[in-house]
């Protein structure tokens, strides 16, 4: 059985086809599927984006499909920018503006808990199945680390002493929000 990953993005790809590859007789991106295609997310949850992104791709490619919407969730912020946070400051993936944005956001604040959050979506015909996964951290006052993208940078994370930026992306693929995602949806494709 074919599984088709909604993303182009070559570092969630190697993240979920490493772990789903094992349940699949083939694990593809969009593009090796040859799928041209961009879902609208105007869903208010992570879950609800997820969903309709897995559901548009199962349905264009008539294969079992895996969509994700994750983003930062800061508590001082009322949440934001959860499910904006790709185009917080205006721009579809502007890293640095929008990570910039929540650091001017964040000035004088001294509550600075925050998480990452990954819904993961899976559709198979008539059947789906959503799980999340978070990594709780803090927002550091400055950006710190060359590893990862988005939010790394400014996403500490205590108990290792260190922002999401300065770990190994092997670390990392332990213990973040999407791998804890990813581990669930192993889980239950187990049973």
């Amino acid at each position: 059985m074919k599984l088709i990953i909604a993303t182009n993005n070559q570092k969630k790809l190697k993240e979920m086809r490493a772990i789903l590859l094992k349940y699949f007789d083939s694990v593809q991106s969009l593009r090796e599927a040859g799928i041209d295609h961009e879902t609208v997310e105007d869903g208010t949850t992570f879950e609800e984006n997820a969903i309709k992104k897995a559901r548009e791709i199962a349905q264009i490619s008539g294969c079992a499909a895996v969509a994700d919407d994750s983003g930062l969730v800061v508590d001082a912020l009322d949440g934001e920018p959860g499910i904006y946070s790709a185009r917080y400051a205006g721009g579809h993936g502007d890293d640095i503006a929008n990570l910039n944005l929540v650091l001017e956001k964040m000035q004088g604040k001294d509550q600075r808990s925050a998480r990452f959050v990954c819904a993961l979506a899976y559709v198979n015909g008539e059947e789906t199945a959503v799980f999340r996964g978070e990594m709780e951290g803090e927002i550091n006052h400055a950006p710190v680390g060359e590893n990862g993208f988005g939010y790394d940078p400014i996403f500490f994370l205590p108990e290792y002493g260190c922002t999401s930026a300065e770990i190994s992306p092997e670390e990392k693929n332990q213990i973040s929000h999407r791998a804890k995602a990813i581990k669930q949806l192993a889980e239950y494709l187990e049973r």
